[in-house]
């Protein structure tokens, strides 16, 4: 049995991205980002609106980037924007990091990279996808 919100019936799922985007997201980023505090802030342009954008994710930092999971799917707006930029900038522990080439990756994958306490969580949710992006080289 998996937990992750992929997994739940449409219209339970549409309720909780509304009140994450509404509610719990700008409460979060006041946070995200920050030292000491387990969520990243993600920060990206409208595909469409060419609008900034900023998102808290759970962000692990990796020996050339990070990996995201993806607990509600690849149907997401900050994700998609994220791609069709191929770039992003996350904020994470305090430090702020370009990234680029966003790559959706399986659990498989993506899990080994992870600390032991993030791997064993994301496991016992059952999140199928990661997000994968690296840190952009410096000019």
């Amino acid at each position: 049995m998996t937990l992750a919100p992929e997994t739940w019936p449409t219209p339970l799922l549409n309720a909780v991205r509304t009140s994450n985007r509404y509610l719990l997201n700008p409460l979060m980023l006041r946070l995200a980002g920050r030292k000491n505090w387990y969520a990243a802030a993600i920060e990206h342009t409208g595909r469409r609106s060419g609008k900034a954008y900023t998102t808290p994710v759970v962000a692990e930092r990796i020996d050339d980037g990070f990996v995201i999971p993806l607990p509600y799917g690849t149907d997401v707006d900050w994700l998609q924007n994220v791609r069709a930029a191929g770039r992003a900038t996350i904020a994470s522990q305090g430090e702020t990091y370009p990234v680029v080439h966003p790559e959706i990756i399986d659990a498989a994958d993506a899990l080994p990279l992870l600390s032991a306490s993030r791997r064993r969580t994301f496991e016992r949710v059952g999140i199928a996808g990661y997000l994968r992006v690296k840190d952009q080289p410096a000019n």
